[in-house]
């Protein structure tokens, strides 16, 4: 570029770690909130929209990407209490409205709003971020996000009346409310050592408290039912079936493996836990009752997973062996069992007895799964597939038989997305499955403009499912391709095993490999190659950018974990240690050192074009990482392609992100993708 970057500070901080002097010149990065980091911000911003404004493919993708989140659009229906409920957004509106209904005709007839979040904040930023309905079904308890915050704020509305109730709970992270039986009280996650900000804190965010809230009263006077002084440490909460026992699942931050305590519930109140499994040793997640018997999804003795019954000792037996496929979700029914499996990463939804007999595998679309809400206390089953280029189709299962709900889908704007083809690949070094997707009027047989999109983390699985991007990209000529990489849940907590803590380098070595392949196989080429993710996938973008600034033209790290020596110092960064390990241990420091994006740049490199994404308010993966990784890029790069940043304000690490938003930040970097691969778009 001939113009000058925005000025960015360097100091002289060097710290000392495990006896090597690792430099960090942008420590002061660190602090969102200083007057310096703000400047900065609005300076790195001004740069970028006034390069991106240069670009005459902005205004295509601007058009196309506000079509295709005009498009009205429902998410999965779900019975509750009695009540049906279902998000839908008709187009306009920044965040989803909440319906609710007494039978599912008439839901699917339109229902009555229950909820807008769109009149939680003037810029419809704050959304809801999940729901639980007492018992009785009377109270609707849902959880405010604002700004993007993964804080959550408790309120109560009464359903029949849609009137809200005079009850307010702040201060909870991760958690949803799980009601008591009688409908009095509802125990949720607290986290009074962390406090609360605007949402740009970076402090660690400490130990969780599992607390019972009774309605009416003040959270002062909420009861501690555990305190763990791990800040690690994480629960998830359900109520059995038969209002016998309060279910924890003690969880070591993301590590599926988990601790599995019972306590009976008594006298309005909770006794003293059963400890059925008191070791990380196996993932272990309850489904439902079976008479005494609690019946379990595990991958104990079993890498691709198992459903078992288990009495209080923690003795398992078969109800569902393992097989070839590697299963990902069950859910109790009035009729016995859901499950989803995968099969070379597609889902097979089927049907089973509470004893494991008369499978049934249920015939719904192909894509990626979005969706299943089911009960032991309906026969319904609610299904959500979606494909790279439409949004959720819901499905309802009674009694075996499926029908499709498109009536859940308001009227408004339509928009038809491209016919495509969708090709399932192997590269044949490391064997890494792969999507090849493309409009269906167009050949391969030419190399053509290229996205390859990856995760490869935290054993969750990738589909080539919705997004709204993929539209716009495949609209315009572009190839989309989806890399199932070591690391992910495709395949089995062996698959995972093989992409995470020392073997995390296995990673970025497939989605290298799948790069080669394709242009081995002439889909692409170098200069028209783009790679993108978010999260784990941006920093999959990050270590692949500085590894190999050779085999692509654009990168696109979204909201990346960039800083691997220092991301656990920050909120929850300490939770992902059981994939990434800890900088604390000198043997996990070198791993972690071998593959950081922002130590493995190098000055007087040319690196690809790239489009660094974050938002001011996510305290999850928080923006310091890509604050610090865009501007060492920009003091490092010798080439002539752009490294940019672009920073979303009051929106945090994605969820609930206004519609509008999600439009301009996806035709930003479609637009930068296209402008540096050589993809003119084609209406």
């Amino acid at each position: 570029m001939s113009a000058e970057y925005p000025q960015s500070r360097r100091d002289d901080v060097v710290d000392t770690l495990h006896g090597r002097e690792i430099a960090d010149p942008y420590r002061w990065l660190e602090d969102p909130d200083s007057a310096e980091t703000k400047d900065w911000v609005t300076r790195q911003n001004a740069f970028t929209e006034a390069e991106l404004s240069s670009y005459g493919e902005r205004p295509w993708f601007q058009d196309t990407m506000s079509r295709i989140l005009a498009r009205p659009r429902a998410g999965v229906p779900v019975r509750k209490a009695g009540w049906y409920f279902v998000g839908r957004n008709d187009g306009t509106q920044a965040q989803d409205v909440v319906y609710v209904a007494e039978s599912l005709d008439e839901l699917l007839a339109g229902g009555r709003v229950l909820i807008d979040p769109n009149t939680l904040s003037e810029g419809g930023t704050d959304s809801l971020g999940s729901f639980t309905v007492s018992p009785d079904g009377k109270y609707f308890a849902y959880g405010i996000n604002e700004s993007g915050s993964d804080w959550i704020t408790f309120r109560l509305l009464d359903i029949a009346t849609g009137s809200p109730v005079d009850d307010v709970v702040g201060e909870a992270k991760f958690s949803e409310a799980t009601w008591l039986p009688d409908s009095s009280a509802y125990l949720y996650v607290h986290y009074p050592s962390g406090g609360r900000s605007e949402g740009t804190e970076t402090r660690a965010l400490g130990a969780g408290e599992l607390k019972l809230h009774r309605v009416g009263t003040p959270q002062s006077e909420d009861e501690l039912i555990l305190r763990l002084p791990n800040e690690r440490l994480y629960f998830d909460v359900d109520v059995t079936e038969d209002d016998r026992y309060v279910v924890l699942h003690i969880f070591e931050g993301t590590d599926p493996r988990t601790r599995l305590w019972l306590y009976p519930l008594q006298d309005g109140g909770l006794g003293e836990p059963v400890k059925v499994i008191d070791e990380f040793s196996d993932e272990a997640l309850f489904v439902r009752m079976d008479g005494d018997r609690l019946i379990l999804r595990t991958d104990r003795d079993a890498p691709r997973g198992r459903v078992v019954s288990s009495d209080l000792s923690g003795a398992f037996v078969d109800v569902i062996p393992e097989s070839a496929a590697t299963l990902v979700e069950v859910l109790g029914t009035a009729a016995g069992l859901v499950t989803v499996s995968l099969v070379d990463a597609q889902p097979v939804v089927t049907l089973y007895d509470v004893s494991g007999g008369n499978a049934r595998v249920v015939e719904v679309g192909a894509g990626g799964l979005v969706g299943l809400n089911a009960s032991v206390k309906s026969s319904e089953v609610f299904i959500g597939f979606s494909t790279s280029v439409e949004p959720t189709l819901s499905y309802v299962l009674v009694d075996g038989a499926v029908r499709a709900l498109p009536e859940l889908v308001p009227a408004g704007a339509s928009y038809t997305p491209p016919s495509v083809v969708v090709e399932r690949r192997v590269e044949p070094g490391r064997s890494v499955p792969y999507y090849v997707i493309s409009r269906s009027d167009l050949t391969l047989d030419t190399p053509r403009p290229t996205l390859q999109w990856g995760y490869g983390g935290f054993r969750i699985p990738v589909f080539p499912d919705y997004r709204p991007g993929w539209a716009a990209w495949l609209a315009a000529g572009g190839v989309l391709v989806v890399t199932n990489l070591r690391g992910g849940g495709e395949f089995g907590s062996e698959w995972h095993d093989a992409g995470r803590l020392a073997n995390k380098q296995n990673v970025f070595d497939d989605f290298i490999a799948v790069a080669e392949d394709l242009v081995a196989r002439g889909v692409t080429t170098p200069a028209q190659l783009a790679m993108h993710g978010r999260s784990n996938g941006g920093l999959l973008v990050g270590a692949v950018m500085a590894q190999r600034p050779d085999l692509f033209a654009v990168a696109l790290p979204g909201v990346g974990v960039l800083d691997m020596l220092r991301f656990h110092l920050f909120t929850v960064g300490a939770g992902w240690a059981s994939d990434y390990g800890l900088p604390d241990d000198p043997a996990q420091f070198e791993d972690l050192l071998a593959y950081s994006p922002l130590h493995n740049l190098h000055d007087g490199t040319a690196y690809p074009a790239t489009l660094v994404v974050t938002g001011d308010h996510d305290d999850r993966v928080v923006p310091l990482h890509s604050h610090k990784f865009i501007a060492a890029l920009q003091h490092a790069q010798a080439g002539d392609a752009p490294v940019l940043t672009r920073v979303e304000v009051d929106t945090g690490h994605g969820f609930g992100k206004p519609a509008a938003m999600v439009a301009s930040e996806w035709a930003d970097l479609l637009a930068f993708a296209a402008h540096h691969t050589g993809l003119s778009p084609e209406l």
